[in-house]
């Protein structure tokens, strides 16, 4: 959709942003999210936030419909009749050419426009939300701290529990009679001679032989459970790259940069191509955005370190997953849209996947293929179809 240079799509939404919707009727807001997260989220937010343009906020208090989807079929043409506001743009962005959208009808645009509108409409429940959700976290790091604490007396009640024990021997003795001899040895010194006597005892040494046997065979077996799972791995990348700024400030739908995610069986590396339709235009000083430029000018490409790895006998589509089962990439691979520095955040092994595939209805909606799978479960079980209940679990599935 786009040409080398993104930035022309500044014009075509800082254009949006000076539009009043003339045209009476609300569009389908799925297809605008649709149509701004895959084409449009690289440069602008919905909001009032700069990000390589203007934000969209505002968008249907300025210029006319007409005028919009004019601007968006053929920007071209909108210049060269003179139009002094796209002139102005023109001039104000570098005289970069916006990307003519020609297919794009009534339909699409005036689904952009509603998306836009209902997105920034819903951003003060969102900003509540992402205040509760700071707030669970400063929670969480407060119970664990209390933790902390609640083990540190739990520590120091055990010490004084054994100090008691020791001056309650010493009372005992001294009850005993006129003729009893007094311990004069200090506190630390019995306590001592008691623990040896208490490690004496052939039946405490067993015991504590067989607990160090068995905690020895967990962390064995541990081990050995843990051989290929990488989960916490978060290798450095050659170029320090923030899916929280690109995947979660900007939004930037995950198909911009990895293209077979919906529709291939890998979801794709992104090439240096890619990132130059932005960083053309953006941070092009920065000794990190050079590295891109070299790759392209000695056409060598850029090593990313793979973080999520299947082993080659385990079969995954992408789009099985994506666009058939219709799953978030949260889904696997966690909030990813807040990570600064990416990470495995699952184990991604059989057990997991297993669990996975025995706790996920089919999203069989729309979809005629499952139609009498749904019919012929829901005649013999209750409950929805589950993704084991239509051969989910066959090895044969995932190991080919």
């Amino acid at each position: 959709m786009f040409k080398t240079h993104i930035r022309p799509l500044l014009l075509l939404f800082i254009s949006l942003s000076t539009i009043t919707l003339s045209f009476g009727q609300e569009g389908d807001a799925a297809l605008g999210e649709k149509i701004f997260k895959n084409n449009c989220a690289a440069c602008h937010s919905y909001g009032a936030d700069v990000v390589v343009g203007p934000g969209l906020k505002g968008i249907d208090e300025r210029k006319d419909y007409d005028w919009i989807k004019s601007w968006i079929n053929n920007p071209a043409a909108v210049i060269a009749s003179g139009d002094q506001y796209a002139v102005d743009l023109y001039e104000e962005y570098n005289k970069t050419q916006m990307t003519a959208f020609p297919g794009f009808g009534d339909a699409e645009i005036q689904g952009l426009l509603t998306y836009i509108n209902q997105a920034n409409a819903a951003a003060p429940v969102a900003e509540v939300a992402a205040g509760a959700a700071t707030a669970g976290a400063d929670d969480s790091q407060q119970g664990g701290f209390f933790n902390i604490i609640i083990v540190a007396l739990l520590l120091l009640m055990g010490l004084v529990l054994v100090a008691l024990i020791a001056i309650l021997n010493l009372l005992s003795k001294l009850s005993k009679g006129e003729g009893a001899e007094i311990d004069t040895r200090g506190l630390g010194e019995q306590i001592g001679d008691s623990l040896k006597v208490v490690f004496q005892n052939s039946t405490v040494r067993s015991a504590i032989i067989v607990l160090f046997l068995l905690f020895g065979a967990k962390a064995t077996f541990d081990g050995l459970y843990g051989i290929g799972v990488h989960q916490g791995y978060a290798p450095t990348q050659p170029i320090p790259f923030s899916h929280k700024l690109h995947a979660g400030d900007m939004e930037i739908d995950c198909s911009y940069c990895h293209t077979g995610v919906y529709k291939g069986k890998q979801a794709g590396i992104p090439s240096a191509s890619i990132c130059m339709n932005c960083h053309n235009s953006i941070k092009q000083g920065s000794p990190e955005i050079q590295k891109i430029y070299t790759a392209l000018e000695t056409d060598t490409p850029i090593e990313w370190v793979r973080v999520h790895n299947l082993p080659d006998l385990a079969y995954f589509n992408h789009s099985q997953h994506t666009n058939v089962a219709d799953l978030d990439c949260e889904n696997c691979h966690g909030e990813i849209n807040t990570m600064e520095v990416v990470e495995q955040r699952h184990t991604l092994t059989m057990g997991w996947c297993i669990d996975c595939h025995r706790q996920t209805d089919v999203n069989s909606k729309g979809n005629e293929y499952y139609d009498k799978l749904v019919e012929a479960h829901d005649a013999t079980s209750v409950g929805g179809m589950k993704v084991e209940d239509i051969g989910g679990l066959e090895c044969a599935r995932c190991h080919y």
